[in-house]
């Protein structure tokens, strides 16, 4: 297999390759690389060129790269793919994709891959209904004799709708020949891979067309085509989601990435973004409008209008409304974080909860716990991070600022509205606040005082 990826791109109106825009997880060359893996090919390259070390880095590294270094056309790319693939028998298939299709199906590849013995060459054809900017498939009496590239028709060629779509499966003999008889004697001065067809038919080789879809064939060369392709995707993907038992209850408004892992039972709803190799468990609810990158959420566990960055969820845990679990954040099995909790770097124990308007960062919280609302773990002291450590089963009292590093031991309490720096012990209650002060009479003669002083003022 050969993918021709070294394309610039100039229409995206991006610095970053063409192949390497993502769609639903993947750069749309992946989506390729997804494609050709059923066929399991002797052999596989990818040929690079513009931002290729860019393109590399999307890529497994077990896959095998070539670089055109300049770009000289499809056929002068095609021929550095087949050099990187080494010695190949005369009658080895090479099947030769763009790595900007994203939609081709395995199946496709498939057929490529099983080119009869008797014939030369395969080429992907479809029917469009506007046919701009592809090359035509020339015939005659039904055999194809030749490709013409768009820029090189002439005005009776420009009306037929019959267009390569630039996937072929060649006899290997056959195109080491083709490619040594292209140049570059044409309106973009290029070596046309195309231009191979027509010299197989001139040679009276056997060649035949392979008709496809036209949504499988459109290559993607601006940002409105990245954003249909995405959508088809994206579809395709919740699809399969739901096909296996995971309930999407609006799949048009749902983002699921390719990459993540949902398992039957879990119930998404409307307005959520799963990416990277985020992880959903059996029966858990996430959504509606929550955001979560590679992160693990257990099993059995709510999570609704949140953010989710590098964490990981046990089961039967919530979270949320409007919390958000940083890098490093770990609930452990039956924990909670409520509405305006912010964690970084994070582990609640085994139900320990903190229920609103909290920040714990380099916190270690222990089993059962309970958070008060508007506890602050005070963890940067401007130069440094510090830890905050929280035994089992305590009560620390709202608007408690733990100015870390501090210790809070099993049992203890805290009073509401301490700011506390030193280690509590177990058992203990800690209390740090001005002693409170009652002025009787203070409100009515304030209220006198101002009623005389509009008095005088008028």
């Amino acid at each position: 297999m050969i993918v021709l990826a070294a394309g610039q791109g100039k229409r995206m109106m991006s610095d970053l390759p063409k192949v390497a825009h993502t769609a639903v997880g993947r750069p749309l060359v992946g989506w390729v690389i997804k494609a050709v893996a059923p066929a399991a090919p002797d052999s596989m390259v990818v040929v690079l060129g513009h931002g290729a070390e860019v393109v590399r880095a999307h890529l497994d590294p077990a896959v095998r790269v070539a670089i055109q270094e300049e770009q000289l056309g499809t056929g002068h790319a095609t021929q550095i793919g087949l050099d990187s693939l080494g010695p190949l028998e005369d009658d080895d298939t090479v099947v030769v994709l763009y790595g900007d299709m994203p939609l081709i199906s395995s199946d496709l590849v498939e057929r490529l891959a099983k080119r009869p013995d008797s014939t030369s060459a395969l080429l992907v054809t479809s029917i469009f209904d506007d046919p701009s900017g592809y090359g035509r498939v020339i015939r005659d009496e039904g055999d194809v004799v030749g490709v013409v590239e768009d820029r090189d028709c002439t005005p009776d060629q420009l009306e037929i709708n019959e267009i390569n779509a630039g996937v072929y499966s060649f006899r290997a003999a056959d195109l080491k020949r083709g490619l040594a008889g292209i140049d570059r004697d044409n309106a973009q001065g290029e070596l046309y891979l195309t231009d191979v067809i027509g010299i197989l038919a001139r040679k009276d080789a056997k060649l035949e067309a392979v008709n496809a879809a036209p949504h499988e064939v459109i290559g993607i060369n601006s940002q409105d085509q990245l954003a249909d392709a995405r959508k088809q995707l994206q579809m395709k993907t919740n699809v399969d989601l739901m096909k296996s038992g995971v309930k999407l209850i609006d799949p048009e408004r749902t983002y699921i990435d390719d990459s993540v892992v949902v398992e039957p039972g879990a119930t998404i709803y409307p307005g959520t973004h799963l990416e990277g190799e985020t992880f959903v468990g059996a029966g858990s609810r996430i959504g509606p409008d929550v955001f979560a990158i590679d992160s693990k959420i257990g099993k059995d566990s709510i999570v609704w209008y949140s953010v989710l960055r590098y964490a990981e969820v046990g089961n039967e845990c919530e979270v949320g409304p409007y919390a958000s679990l940083r890098r490093g954040t770990v609930l452990q099995d039956g924990s909670k974080l409520g509405t305006f909790v912010e964690t970084k770097n994070a582990t609640l124990g085994e139900g320990a909860k903190a229920n609103h308007l909290t920040y714990l960062g380099d916190a270690t919280i222990g089993r059962g716990t309970n958070i008060g609302a508007g506890t602050i773990t005070c963890n940067y002291d401007g130069y440094e991070k510090h830890p905050t450590v929280i035994g089992e089963d305590a009560f620390i009292g709202s608007d408690t600022m733990l100015v870390a590093p501090i210790t809070i031991g099993d049992r203890a309490i805290t009073g509401a509205g301490s700011a506390l720096t030193k280690d509590v012990e177990a058992d203990a209650l800690a209390v740090e606040r001005n002693e409170q002060k009652n002025i009787s009479g203070y409100a009515r003669r304030r209220a006198e005082r101002q009623a005389a002083k509009k008095s005088e003022e008028s």
